[in-house]
Formats: C-alpha cells, sequence, structure tokens
C-alpha cells in the first residue's frame, strides 16, 4: 500500500508500505478520509519521542470495512485500543487504561495510509448522510467533547455558563462547538492568528478576539504553552474551572498562588471514553455540531506540503483532512 511516512525533523515521505494484516477481533478498513492533528505535528517537528521515526502517523480516520460480515460498511474510527478489563477500562474510563495504544504510535502504525486495521468494537458505523470527510472528525472533536463535559461537571451550579476558549485551531473550534451542544451560549475563542479568527468568525459563526480579555467561569486551553496557561490562570473567575487539553509544553504559566486563594479547579483531560466518542459522533450525526465544513482536504500525496503549510502559518481552516 501507499503510506505517508514520518522519517525524519520536518520529513514525510509517500511510499511504499507493508499491507497490515488484522489481529484476532480486528477488521481491515480502506481509509477513505485522515485529519492532521497537533500531536501529527509535534511529532513532525521531532518534538515527541513517543512517536520516533520511521512511523505512519495519523489516528484522525474514516473508512469502509474490507472484508467479513461487515464488508462496505462506513465506519469513523475511535483510536484508543484499551485492555477493556483493567479497573479503568471497567469504570468507563478507559483512556486511562495503563495499557493503552493508540494507532499512530508504537506498536500500532497509523492511518496516513491507504489501510489500517482496528479492532471492531472501536469502530461507530456512519450514516449515510454524513460524509468520511466529516466523520474523521469524530476523533479530534471527541477529545474536546470529554474536556467540555468534566469541566461543566465541575462548574459551580450557580455559576454563568460562559467560556474562554484559548486556540482556535481543530481543538479549540471543537470545544466551542461542544460548549455550546451542553448549553453554553457565551463562549469566546481567543485566537491571535487574524486569518484563523475571520475563518472561525464567517465560517463557523464563532466570537473571537486576538487577546484574551474579562473573565470567565470556564476557561478552555486548546493549546497548552507556558503562555496560555498564564492567559488561563489570568482570566478564570474565583470558583471558576480550567479545563486544559493541550500539550504544546510541560511546564510552566499556571499562577497557582492565585488559583489556591481563589479556589479555581484544574482540570487535565486526555483523549476521551470509550461513550465519549459514542456521544460525540451521534451528535455529528444529529447536526447539534453544525454543518462540520471547517476542513481543507487535500491527497495524501500531498501531505509534505500540508505540514509544511500548517508550520507556516499558511492554513486558515482548523483542519486539513487527507485522502489516500
Amino acid at each position: 500500500m501507499k503510506a505517508l511516512v514520518y522519517t525524519g525533523v520536518e520529513t514525510l515521505a509517500f511510499q511504499d508500505a507493508p499491507n497490515p494484516t488484522p489481529g484476532a477481533g480486528e477488521v481491515l478498513i480502506r481509509v477513505d478520509s485522515v485529519g492532521i492533528c497537533g500531536s501529527d505535528m509535534h511529532a513532525y517537528l521531532g518534538h515527541d519521542a513517543r512517536r520516533p521515526a520511521p512511523l505512519i502517523l495519523g489516528h484522525e480516520a474514516a473508512g469502509v470495512i474490507t472484508g467479513g460480515p461487515r464488508d462496505g460498511e462506513r465506519v469513523t474510527i475511535n483510536p484508543l485500543v484499551t485492555c477493556g478489563t483493567c479497573p479503568a477500562c471497567r469504570s468507563g474510563r478507559e483512556n486511562l487504561c495503563p495499557s493503552r495504544q493508540i494507532i499512530s504510535m508504537p506498536p500500532r502504525e497509523g492511518a496516513f495510509a491507504q489501510w489500517v486495521t482496528m479492532p471492531e468494537r472501536n469502530l461507530v458505523t456512519v450514516p449515510e448522510h454524513v460524509s468520511l470527510g466529516q466523520a474523521a472528525l469524530a476523533e479530534p472533536i471527541a477529545v474536546s467533547w470529554h474536556a467540555v463535559r468534566l469541566g461543566l461537571a465541575a462548574l459551580h451550579s450557580l455559576d454563568d455558563r460562559r467560556a474562554l476558549v484559548i486556540g482556535g485551531g481543530a481543538i479549540g473550534l471543537a470545544a466551542a462547538l461542544a460548549l455550546r451542544a451542553m448549553g453554553c451560549v457565551d463562549v469566546t475563542v481567543a485566537e491571535p492568528n487574524p486569518t484563523r479568527r475571520a475563518y472561525l468568525e464567517q465560517q463557523c459563526g464563532l466570537t473571537t478576539v486576538p487577546t484574551a480579555e474579562g473573565a470567565f467561569p470556564i476557561v478552555v486551553d486548546a493549546v497548552g504553552f507556558a503562555a496560555t496557561r498564564a492567559i488561563a490562570s489570568a482570566h478564570v473567575t474565583p470558583g471558576g474551572v480550567i479545563v486544559h487539553i493541550g500539550l504544546g509544553e510541560d511546564t510552566g504559566g499556571l499562577d497557582i498562588r492565585r488559583m489556591t486563594l481563589q479556589e479555581i479547579t484544574f482540570i487535565g483531560t486526555y483523549t476521551y471514553t470509550a461513550q465519549d466518542f459514542r456521544d460525540t459522533a451521534q451528535a455529528m450525526f444529529d447536526g447539534r455540531l453544525g454543518a462540520l465544513d471547517w476542513v481543507e482536504e487535500r491527497s495524501l500525496s500531498e501531505g509534505q506540503g500540508a505540514f509544511a503549510d500548517i508550520r507556516a502559518g499558511k492554513v486558515a481552516a482548523p483542519k486539513i483532512v487527507l485522502k489516500p
């Protein structure tokens, strides 16, 4: 098969790769659409030791099952593979499974390829009125859905449902959409890139600002750098909640003294539970997360250029979806 292989820092090669073979309980999926994630970009820049070259990246995927009793079924892929038997899995918190694996990280190759294998339990059937390009957005939206669910659950019942989202990329946009879907009607996205702000306002109907102003009961950091954590610390109300999704850098930024004196809750969130993924997909299929038309599609063979354009800040759309 053809695959887009990460071969070194800022280098991707469109080349032949071995066809994957399904294991027990797995099926073969012909990949139709696969999104470029921030974690793929981190690996591309050589910043993710968990993803060493050479490796097929990509985990935001949808496609068509090939072979077996479900042959031809259109599916979106939950890329998080867990054991199903540990205390975390049994309690419905599969994302905390100590033996969790995700495609695009060894030992599982990713979906920047013509084919990928996945356990059947990780697949959600896609209805005909939803394109597979849209269905590939289930994974990044599920990340934000999970984060917003936890953040709103921690918010005091008498606090206003007003939110600041830091970062206007796919995760930030998805967080804004999830907040709206869960009843938070006042959402502001802080995004310094003027091209991205214009896109979010005109294409997605969001309220954006170049820099955060004011105070908000819930703040979502969809970037995860020291500078954005500092913004979150400064702009959350007393008793409010900071939800931290981004993985930009490890340390710095939080005003721990203010968080302590003002009883501010900080929640780190990672991926999603299996139920979060299913709930996200259903919300997408029901139209509760909007038109899902905020992507730019390119051929998988053009992947190197897509990564370079994202790196250079030349992409207005929050998400590029590659088509094998």
